[in-house]
């Protein structure tokens, strides 16, 4: 069924008990498992500080560092973040599944990060971000301290941008680079790799993942013949309007066309970076780039209110059995 999302109105409070706040734990004594893990807590939230896991711009992240986890059996949604980024680009959304009571683990994927470029545009790491996440499932089902807080029958991912082609590879997906060997004519990187006749082995996929929120992923290796593998169910966004990594939204619009299963959409008047957190000033002064949005005048902030509200109840019906 597609649905705009301008129509779709709900609110967290209309989702059950009263919100709890955000628990955080800090991942980074391991630069393969660098980021962080939110989960429901029974206190006050503030802002935590990211000390070396901070990317420049201060990001304002709130929660309860190192609080105790609140709740038992609960669902865990893993998150993978686009090209460049960072564990926290999807921070709101982290805190709202958080409070909503689920437990949310993201990381940075080494060597394509906001502070870490040394694989992006290569080709390794079309195959490294897929197994980034299977590490990242792995730390939190068998040796996070925590671990027995979750329902391991239970797990979610969201992706944004290449993190939506990661999960869609974690799904069953096997990455097409016939269109890009045919047409990037790039001297380095994916292109001359391709070009020079190297391949990548099939990424690693997960059963573990029951369900999954995909939002603009990049749609270069995807057609319609490899996403006939995906079986699981899962929400689907798309910007109108596009940007960079996934063109001026047309891409994305025929990866919609070719999904079977009839997926949950969301088509949004907006470009890219819409999806990403809402911007303070003084983040829209640092990096103008990932906080201005197509149109000028497009509510980010009133968007993710309603964005953050249909995760949470998707996420809710698809590992909660609709329990609230």
């Amino acid at each position: 069924m597609r649905k705009a999302v301008w129509g779709f109105a709900v609110a967290l409070c209309c989702l059950g008990a009263p919100a709890k706040a955000a628990g955080i734990q800090l991942l980074q004594s391991d630069p393969a498992l660098s980021g962080a893990i939110w989960y429901p807590c029974a206190a006050e939230p503030t802002h935590v500080a990211l000390g070396s896991l901070s990317v420049g711009a201060e990001f304002d992240l709130n929660g309860v560092k190192d609080c105790p986890v609140s709740g038992a059996k609960l669902p865990l949604v893993i998150f993978s973040h686009g090209r460049g980024g960072w564990f926290g680009a999807n921070h709101d959304t982290e805190e709202a599944l958080a409070d909503a009571g689920f437990i949310v683990a993201a990381i940075n994927h080494p060597g394509d990060t906001t502070n870490d470029s040394s694989r992006r545009d290569t080709l390794p790491v079309w195959g490294s971000r897929p197994a980034d996440m299977v590490r990242l499932l792995d730390f939190m089902l068998k040796d996070w301290k925590d671990r027995a807080v979750i329902d391991p029958a239970k797990v979610g991912f969201f992706g944004f941008s290449l993190g939506g082609y990661t999960g869609l590879a974690l799904m069953g997906l096997k990455p097409d680079f016939t269109w890009l060997a045919e047409n990037c004519k790039e001297a380095t990187g994916v292109c001359a790799q391709l070009h020079n006749g190297e391949r990548l082995p099939d990424p690693p996929q997960d059963a573990r993942i029951r369900t999954a929120v995909i939002v603009d992923p990049a749609p270069a290796v995807l057609t319609r013949k490899n996403l006939a593998a995906i079986k699981i169910p899962f929400q689907f966004w798309r910007s109108q309007f596009g940007g960079p990594g996934v063109g001026d939204g047309s891409p994305v619009a025929r990866v919609a066309g070719w999904l079977q299963g009839k997926p949950e959409m969301h088509v949004v008047p907006a470009g890219h970076f819409a999806f990403l957190a809402p911007c303070t000033p003084e983040q829209a002064a640092a990096v103008p780039r990932i906080c201005t949005d197509v149109p000028a005048e497009f509510d980010r902030a009133g968007f993710h209110r309603d964005f953050n509200a249909a995760v949470v109840k998707y996420f809710h019906e698809q590992l909660a059995g609709g329990d609230q």
